[in-house]
């Protein structure tokens, strides 16, 4: 039988699989990006437009607020169920998953 990929559906991933924090609210993940979606379009139709400098840079800071806001919601429920998940269990599992978390808060400060 062939390994899982990560392409597979959770209805074909074997019982026991482990799910993302963010599964229990995807939709409202799915409709904040469609929304940053249509804002960046917007940025593009704005270029397009020749609209006013000011204009689409305050546009721009808003879809950037936007990703920022989706970002530290996927890392909060990254902190509250894979990582907590982890370190609960124990061993080198929670110590990697502390790390992961770490490291991911270092990118998006950086950013």
């Amino acid at each position: 039988m062939p390994a899982q990929t990560r392409a597979e559906t959770p209805s074909q991933a074997p019982a026991h699989e482990h799910h993302h924090g963010y599964m229990t609210q995807k939709d409202k993940y799915l409709s904040r990006l469609r929304r940053i979606e249509g804002q960046a379009r917007g940025i593009h139709r704005m270029v397009d437009e020749d609209t006013y400098c000011i204009d689409i840079l305050t546009q721009i800071s808003a879809t950037t607020a936007a990703l920022e806001n989706v970002a530290m919601a996927l890392l909060e429920d990254h902190l509250r169920h894979c990582v907590a998940d982890a370190v609960a269990a124990g061993g080198d599992e929670g110590e990697a998953k502390l790390q992961e978390a770490t490291a991911a808060i270092r990118r998006l400060v950086k950013s």
